[in-house]
């Protein structure tokens, strides 16, 4: 049909974790939607502990429903919960990318792209 939901966790909603709310946004089964599909299926597993919802959107068969999350490029990561809304448009290869952009980073995540900043503030200091 048009979507298709998953929970994480295959358990009740009945959890003391928050539990995000994400939708993809895809078009068919182009290459990209298919990889930002793995890919968010395996940032998933590795760093949510099964505490999300994901439902996958295919907008080839229902164009129609980018209108409500205003859906412009594809393929697209929605989370609409928690507050605020979040959008992260690409293939989702990027793993540290997309758990700052999911607001989900945590020190097992810091090794890439934190290193870099730090380097640049130790940089500027001089």
């Amino acid at each position: 049909m048009k979507k298709k939901t998953t929970k994480g966790n295959g358990k009740s909603g009945a959890e003391s974790a928050p539990t995000l709310q994400l939708r993809l946004y895809v078009a068919g089964q182009t290459p990209k939607s298919l990889a930002a599909l793995s890919n968010l299926k395996r940032i998933c597993s590795q760093h949510l502990d099964g505490t999300y919802e994901l439902e996958v959107i295919d907008l080839v068969k229902d164009p129609q429903l980018a209108q409500g999350d205003q859906i412009l490029a594809i393929p697209t990561l929605v989370r609409n919960l928690p507050v605020p809304i979040r959008k992260i448009i690409g293939d989702l290869s990027n793993v540290d990318r997309v758990l700052v952009g999911l607001d989900l980073r945590g020190t097992e995540a810091g090794t890439g792209n934190s290193q870099r900043a730090a380097g640049k503030a130790a940089g500027a200091k001089h």
